[in-house]
């Protein structure tokens, strides 16, 4: 099973975050070939979901509570270690990241901007796509929200 923590930006120890960062290195400049800042000036913000195994850092999100990214509350950089991936963590990333959201802001009502080959995955946990897809730093992107 997958270990969570929830913190904000000054819980983090030096180690941990480290392995947050080169997991989204990891994922999103190297694994998708894609240059763009993602020490974007908002993790001070956020709420961060680890997931860890054998306390390794393995999966990730961020949250924000609403009108600190977008109107709505909001989950973004989510990121699964890609040897983790066939063990459905990304799904428990979610799923707790979606009860954080609940618990932490007393909202149900969640916007996300996920990368769009992830919309079937994202509609099976409750998310339904809203308006045209875009580009976001090169790939393919929609807005999908739940309620």
């Amino acid at each position: 099973m997958l270990d969570i923590k929830v913190v904000i930006f000054k819980e983090f120890d030096i180690h941990e975050l480290y392995n947050v960062l080169q997991l989204r290195s990891d994922i999103f400049v190297v694994e998708q070939d894609c240059v763009y800042l993602d020490l974007d000036g908002k993790d001070e913000k956020a709420i961060h979901v680890i997931g860890l195994k054998d306390a390794k850092v393995v999966a990730y999100t961020r949250i924000f509570k609403p009108g600190d990214y977008f109107d709505q509350a909001s989950i973004g950089r989510v990121a699964v270690h890609k040897e983790y991936r066939k063990y459905g963590y990304g799904k428990v990333i979610i799923q707790e990241s979606i009860q954080a959201v609940k618990e932490l802001f007393n909202t149900n009502e969640i916007l996300i901007s996920a990368q769009a080959y992830l919309e079937k995955f994202y509609n099976d946990l409750g998310f339904k796509t809203i308006g045209d897809g875009y580009l976001e730093d090169g790939i393919p992107h929609i807005k999908m929200f739940k309620k």
